[in-house]
C-alpha cells in the first residue's frame, strides 16, 4: 500500500527542495491541508507518480492540544487525483471524521463559506463584546455575554438549519427594532449590520417572512426609513 504524507504549510505550493525530498520517499500519495488549493499546489511532484490531492478539515483549531477531539466528526474536503482521493477517505474514516468531495474549481467558494462560519463569525462576537462594553456591561461580563446565546443559535442550526433557526427583527419583520439599532451605532458597525441584514432577509423570506414586511425592512437596511 502507498504511503499516505500529509503536507502542512502549502498555502501557495510546496519548494522545490521538499518536493525533493518527497520524490526520494517512492510510492506515496501526498496530501496537503489548503482549504483553498487544490493539487497543483504540488505540481513540482507531478513527474514522481505520487498521488496528488487536498485533506482540508473543516474546523477551527485555535489550540494542537485539543485537535485530535475537535477533529472526530468534523466535515474534511478532499480533491485530487484518483488515489489521492481514495487515500484521503481512508485517512478521514481513521481520524473518525466525514469526507466530502470538492472540486478543484470550486474551492474557493467552499474555502470562503468556511470563513464565513468559522472566521466571521468570531469578529463578528467580537463586534457584541465591544458593543456590550460601550453600553457599561463590565469587560469579563460582556467577554462572555453573548456566548450561550451563540451556542443555543448553533443548536438551532444543528437541528434546524439557518432559515428555521432565524430568530429577531428580521426574521419578525420588525422595522422599529431594526431601525433603533442602526441608530444606536456607529457608521462602520451599522455599515456592517446593514450588510448582514441583508443576508439574513434572504433566510427570513425563506422560513416565510411575507413580501410586505421584506419589503419594510429591505427599506429601513437599505436606509429608505
Amino acid at each position: 500500500m502507498a504511503k499516505t504524507i500529509v503536507v502542512t504549510g502549502a498555502s501557495s505550493g510546496i519548494g522545490a527542495a521538499l518536493a525533493e525530498q518527497l520524490a526520494e520517499r517512492g510510492d506515496q500519495v501526498v496530501l496537503h491541508l489548503s482549504g483553498l488549493l487544490d493539487k497543483t499546489a504540488l505540481a513540482p511532484l507531478a513527474d514522481t507518480g505520487a498521488g496528488l490531492g487536498s485533506f482540508h478539515p473543516v474546523q477551527s483549531v485555535a489550540e494542537p492540544a485539543t485537535a485530535a477531539e475537535r477533529l472526530k466528526g468534523a466535515y474534511v474536503g478532499i480533491e485530487g487525483d484518483e488515489r489521492a482521493v481514495v487515500a484521503a477517505e481512508r485517512l478521514a474514516n481513521t481520524l473518525r471524521m466525514l469526507p466530502v468531495t470538492i472540486t478543484a474549481e470550486s474551492k474557493p467558494a467552499y474555502h470562503a463559506g468556511a470563513a464565513f462560519v468559522a472566521n466571521y463569525t468570531v469578529a463578528l462576537v467580537g463586534v457584541a463584546e465591544r458593543l456590550a462594553r460601550s453600553a457599561g456591561v463590565p469587560p469579563e461580563t460582556a467577554a462572555r455575554l453573548y456566548l450561550p446565546l451563540l451556542a443555543g443559535a448553533v443548536a438551532n442550526l444543528t437541528s434546524l438549519g439557518p432559515a428555521a433557526a432565524l430568530t429577531g427583527a428580521i426574521r419578525r419583520g420588525d422595522v422599529q427594532t431594526i431601525q433603533s439599532h442602526l441608530e444606536a451605532l456607529g457608521p462602520e458597525d451599522r455599515e456592517l449590520y446593514r450588510t448582514v441584514g441583508r443576508a439574513a432577509v434572504l433566510l427570513a423570506r425563506e422560513a416565510g417572512l411575507n413580501d410586505h414586511s421584506i419589503e419594510k425592512v429591505t427599506a429601513v437596511l437599505d436606509g429608505a426609513v
